[in-house]
């Protein structure tokens, strides 16, 4: 299991690196008080993602909801084709969409 890291760029945009499934989430979870961008408008890069599960589908879409609680805006980039599919499947891609996902 590689752990998963949430690097800040110089930019202010946000990637997340390792994997992101049942076994990483929790525990990042957890301590999403100590990562949890405060900008209004957050870039998260998803490039780098080496896997993810319905796990990692469902916190991101618990960080979206939070940050629409905050006023905030999720912009998700380099989405892997692994997640479209689950979010796809779980009939929950239009949920992601109406922000940014490219």
């Amino acid at each position: 299991m590689k752990p998963l890291e949430l690097v800040k760029k110089e930019d202010g945009s946000y990637f997340l690196i390792g994997e992101l499934d049942r076994n990483t989430v929790p525990a990042f979870w957890q301590q999403r008080a100590s990562w949890l961008p405060d900008q209004q408008n957050v870039n998260l890069n998803l490039s780098q993602l080496k896997r993810v599960d319905s796990a990692g589908m469902a916190m991101l879409l618990h960080l979206k909801n939070e940050l629409n609680n905050n006023r905030q805006q999720l912009v998700l980039l380099g989405v892997p084709e692994q997640l479209k599919v689950l979010l796809t499947l779980s009939n929950v891609d239009a949920i992601l969409n109406n922000d940014a996902v490219a």
